[in-house]
């Protein structure tokens, strides 16, 4: 399973800004999908997750209400519409992909088996 995440950049506080990452594989079809985030001198947290055939989504307090994950099984790609960002959003995103996970629930809690390379979103103040 290969990933690229796209979309990053330089905002400023209130804006939104929407993050794609397209997955390559011939054998992905199910599993769970997701975003993960890397700040500066901070460990890599979860963002949000999603299950690669269906609706059911996952998200992390910080970015409940704000941010929503989605994904189109036609194109490849999972997509993370962000909205009211704050400069604490700022970070390195990653999209990952866990084949063997059944809820997106899980994919906190269980190191996803596949990374893509990252994106940058600065968010200004």
């Amino acid at each position: 399973v290969q990933l690229q995440a796209s979309g990053g950049g330089l905002v400023q506080a209130g804006a939104s800004l929407r993050l794609s990452c397209s997955v390559s594989s011939r054998t992905f079809s199910s599993g769970v999908l997701g975003w993960f985030r890397q700040a500066p001198g901070k460990k890599r947290e979860f963002v949000a997750s999603i299950l690669w055939s269906g609706t059911d989504t996952y998200y992390a307090d910080s970015v409940k209400g704000r941010f929503t994950i989605s994904g189109d099984s036609s194109k490849n790609t999972i997509y993370l519409q962000m909205s009211s960002l704050k400069p604490e959003d700022t970070a390195v995103y990653y999209c990952a992909a866990d084949p063997w996970a059944a809820k997106p629930r899980q994919m906190p809690a269980i190191p996803p088996g596949y990374w893509g390379q990252g994106t940058l979103v600065t968010v200004s103040s």
